[in-house]
């Protein structure tokens, strides 16, 4: 029995869509005529979400977002560690999910469950919404028949990253507001108050004082160019996304990212702890760690440390343990390489990792939370000391023109 999305008409003439099950197409449309409907379309939900996996623009474009998603995989970790077949408590994530993209979603990986197909085959086939380590930890979890446990790993995994995207994204939240509203008042003082305010100085016979003047000359270069201005930024802007597509620019501006003093320790402990964090939850479900070294790379962003994971996949693969590969890229901080070389020792590779991951994030946490407490005032005292100038210029002329008076 497959999952099919329908449109159609209540008696009222009002449209209704929603997901029923069949057999066949056919099947689903006796069913809404039996419910006093008038079917206008019925199609697959599998085809439907498959169409949007390849981003035809019919719904889902880039799959699901990371709340939806760290939702879904608790929800499906509860359901069946409480004893609930894996295809019922798709359906019941489905029933209860509020968006239709989600519930469009669940019940075509339902449909693929009951054809027959494992559930990581199932999410294999929406890539954009399940990612490549979801997949394998899934398969490793069907594999060694801990399918509850893995999925609770998996869902602490989710709640965890989507805890620390919300976390980083609320405090850059604050000063890239306050920047946009600082730079936005400073462009409309100079282009509309300032003329307005200092028009009345040019019938002065003394000269300007030069802040005066200096004031005036950029004022009537925003005013003039301030257009131009703009749209060579955003070519600019458009012009670097461009290059960065390119396999090379990209490698050089990332190496360049990780040799700045304040910027590069940031990235690199944020690219650390998601590695770790990764490569934690895989090796607990026990991927191998060849398969887990190729999966915890994709989700590194900075391409000198991902090539860098790469070759260390290859060194391990001859042989080498994975602290000292790791080690001899240069890329990763000490704290961590201890933790992993204790781990192999130890054989709590896993547990070590996770440990690895929790002090990267929280140092990553800790460094955004520095810079904001430090930019706040650095954005405020910009502002002061531009507010200042301006009523420096104007108020110069003022007083000249009063000593001249007396």
């Amino acid at each position: 029995m497959s999952a099919f999305e329908y449109t159609a008409l209540d008696p009222d003439g009002r449209e209704k869509r929603g997901i029923l099950e069949g057999d066949t197409a056919r099947q689903v449309r006796q069913q809404l005529r039996d419910q006093g409907l008038t079917p206008l379309s019925v199609a697959a939900a599998v085809e439907r979400a498959r169409g949007e996996r390849t981003g035809s623009g019919l719904g889902f474009g880039g799959g699901l977002g990371a709340a939806d998603l760290a939702l879904i995989t608790r929800q499906l970790a509860t359901l069946v560690a409480s004893g609930m077949p894996v295809e019922e408590a798709l359906r019941a994530i489905a029933r209860h999910a509020d968006k239709p993209k989600v519930q469009r979603l669940v019940m075509a990986l339902r449909s693929r469950v009951v054809e027959g197909h494992s559930l990581a085959a199932a999410l294999a086939e929406f890539p954009r919404s399940f990612p490549e380590i979801y997949v394998a930890t899934v398969r490793a979890g069907e594999q060694s028949g801990h399918l509850d446990n893995v999925l609770d790993r998996l869902a602490d995994y989710t709640d965890a990253r989507q805890e620390t995207r919300t976390s980083v994204g609320n405090a850059l939240a604050y000063p890239v507001i306050l920047t946009i509203v600082a730079l936005g008042i400073v462009v409309f003082l100079l282009s509309y108050i300032v003329p307005e305010v200092i028009g009345v100085f040019g019938s002065f016979d003394a000269d300007l004082p030069w802040l005066t003047r200096a004031l005036i000359a950029t004022s009537e270069f925003l005013r003039a160019w301030g257009l131009v201005l703009l749209g060579l930024l955003g070519a600019a802007v458009a012009g670097a996304r461009l290059a960065l597509r390119r396999p090379r620019v990209r490698h050089a501006v990332d190496a360049l990212l990780l040799r700045l003093p304040v910027i590069g320790p940031l990235l690199r402990g944020a690219d650390t702890g998601r590695f770790a964090r990764t490569l934690s939850i895989l090796a607990a479900s026990g991927v191998p760690v060849l398969e887990a070294l190729g999966i915890a790379a994709t989700v590194v962003n900075n391409r000198p440390m991902r090539a860098a994971v790469e070759r260390a996949a290859v060194q391990v693969r001859e042989g080498t343990s994975l602290h000292r590969a790791l080690e001899r890229s240069g890329r990763f901080p000490p704290m961590v390489l201890h933790l992993i070389a204790s781990g192999e020792q130890s054989g709590r590779l896993d547990d070590m990792l996770h440990r690895a991951a929790d002090h990267q994030e929280r140092e990553t946490r800790m460094k955004v939370a520095l810079m904001v407490n430090i930019f706040e005032p650095l954005v405020i005292l910009f502002m002061g000391v531009t507010v200042l100038i301006i009523v420096l210029a104007i108020l110069l002329p003022i007083f000249e023109l009063n000593q001249l008076v007396r």
